[in-house]
């Protein structure tokens, strides 16, 4: 329950801060920021949706080890997506506890799938300003990689077009 209301929190904070910098005219986020085996990603606003406290996951056989199941978000069956593992981290058992720390953040609807990735930890919203240098993606990246930004600290946040995701191949393949 305490992770619910956490979590309903964050979103507030994070729509009352949106809403402020639209009113002020200022430079507004282009990014959710987040955390995943490690790795830090960065995930356009515009194509993301919704963020949902863990809930639980009804497994679906004969998926990809990735898909983690279908869950019931605001009344719509959903297919979750263990975002680390799709982007190829090596499988870690997940305890109770570290699935309750996580969260869901739907595809936006736009995207037309019915889908949300599992992420370990968001790291809240991002702009352009945020980041001291930007680079190409690796030339054997996947397709839905973007640019890599630096930030002052020289940490590195991957970018990843969710809708080039959203319609490659390997998210559509969830059977194996």
């Amino acid at each position: 329950m305490a992770n619910r209301e956490a979590l309903k929190e964050l979103q507030t904070r994070l729509a009352a801060r949106l809403q402020a910098a639209r009113g002020e005219g200022a430079f507004v986020s282009s990014w959710l920021a987040v955390e995943c085996a490690g790795r830090n990603y960065l995930l356009p606003l515009g194509q993301a949706g919704e963020i949902f406290s863990w809930s639980g996951v009804q497994t679906v056989p004969y998926t990809q080890p990735w898909f983690l199941g279908v869950a019931n978000l605001r009344g719509a069956l959903t297919g979750v997506v263990d975002l680390a593992a799709l982007l190829g981290a090596a499988a870690q058992p997940r305890t109770e506890q570290a699935l309750a720390e996580s969260s869901l953040l739907a595809l936006n609807a736009s995207l037309e799938v019915n889908a949300a990735l599992l992420v370990d930890k968001l790291a809240g919203l991002r702009s352009g300003d945020a980041f001291a240098a930007s680079e190409p993606p690796e030339p054997s990246a996947p397709a839905y990689f973007g640019a890599i930004h630096l930030d002052a600290q020289g940490v590195r946040w991957q970018e990843i077009d969710l809708q080039a995701l959203s319609q490659h191949p390997v998210f559509l393949g969830i059977s194996i």
